[in-house]
């Protein structure tokens, strides 16, 4: 069992989150690892079981832990996704600003797929043919805007797992998030489904060929005409 000290100060429950997160970032706990429940984690600490609730909502909500409701608290794996409702949480305001997600989704976007195609095999490149593939079947009579989005952002979480660089990986799942909202508008627009096809298509094409320059050429080519999509979205 942990070391646990009884609580005697006024913020009670930045005091328990504080604790708590401690135990994680020293090691104590592992990834993987279950914590105690509410009921003797309230009883060690001396505080009520409501406290004990809103530290570890708060642990949650930075992705220390992971919340099972019926099985318990659990410290999360190193390469969990960082939760969306932590990333809407620290972006507030700037979500609906769509001139910096613009230039927030070019920069990140644009480097993690040029650091993706210096490192990426041929199995990888495989799976982002079949998630092309898949965008590819969708009717473009029947439009469906959420399946659409949800596989271009399994394609570029995959293109940030395919960087090898852990911190561009998670990058690339701030910028899914934060994009989430401007791009069901933008893919309202018409040649927004196109060009996110075409794009990837000539992305993929230029990787195989271990032609950089063409790569970098599709990524810029994909953000002009994104640049003018942002400029109808309503």
């Amino acid at each position: 069992m942990v070391q646990i000290n009884p609580i005697k100060r006024v913020t009670v429950t930045e005091q328990v989150m504080e604790q708590m997160a401690s135990w994680i970032t020293s090691n104590e706990l592992k990834p993987g690892d279950k914590l105690p429940n509410e009921r003797q984690l309230a009883e060690e600490f001396g505080v009520n079981r409501g406290r004990i609730r809103e530290s570890l909502r708060a642990l949650a909500l930075i992705g220390l832990i992971t919340i099972k409701p019926g099985e318990g608290s659990f410290v999360s794996e190193r390469e969990s996704p960082i939760p969306a409702e932590t990333i809407s949480w620290m972006y507030f305001n700037e979500i609906h600003n769509l001139d910096e997600v613009y230039a927030a989704r070019k920069l990140i976007e644009s480097e993690v797929y040029m650091e993706a195609s210096q490192y990426i095999d041929e199995e990888q490149i495989q799976v982002l043919e079949d998630i092309l593939n898949s965008l590819k079947s969708l009717s473009i009579k029947d439009k469906n805007n959420e399946k659409f989005q949800a596989f271009l952002d399994e394609f570029d979480l995959h293109m940030g797992f395919c960087s090898t660089n852990k911190i561009y990986s998670k990058l690339m799942q701030t910028i899914v998030h934060l994009r989430h909202e401007s791009m069901l508008k933008i893919l309202n627009i018409p040649g927004a489904w196109e060009n996110s096809i075409e794009c990837r298509t000539m992305i993929i094409k230029a990787i195989r060929n271990k032609d950089i320059k063409s790569v970098k050429e599709a990524i810029d080519l994909n953000f002009a005409r994104a640049k003018q999509f942002y400029g109808k979205v309503n």
